[in-house]
């Protein structure tokens, strides 16, 4: 494989076209201008996509959407300080943070509860 050239199949026109769509949504012009946020590389920003990278960009945008969706309403007591949000509003992406999120939500509450209770935790179901 030579250097800088994708390492799989390209993206399909419907995952670039979802791909734009969640761009537009998370606010921002176009793919070059998502690059520094997002974490495109140069080929990228480009509109050039591989499926998978296709694929994790989408499932990265489409969580980070339901996470900052108004149907999640916080209290006072949950919401973020001023002095940790970002200009613009827009907060830094931490992959891990929601690949976790994503692992717990697909948990069962007994084995996180088991889990936790293994880990010292008092464990009462609400």
């Amino acid at each position: 494989m030579a250097f800088g050239q994708p390492s799989g199949p390209p993206a399909t026109a419907r995952q670039v076209q979802d791909l734009t769509a969640l761009i537009h949504a998370a606010g921002h012009s176009d793919f070059r201008d998502a690059r520094g946020p997002l974490g495109l590389t140069q080929r990228q920003a480009g509109g050039k996509f591989t499926r998978d990278e296709a694929e994790d960009l989408i499932a990265q945008l489409e969580s980070e959407a339901e996470l900052e969706s108004p149907a999640q309403a916080e209290s006072p007591a949950q919401a973020e300080s001023p002095a940790q949000s970002v200009p613009g509003g827009r907060q830094p992406v931490d992959r891990r943070e929601l690949e976790r999120r994503r692992f717990l939500d697909k948990l069962p509450d007994d084995e996180l509860a088991a889990e936790l209770q293994r880990r010292g935790w008092v464990v009462i179901q609400p």
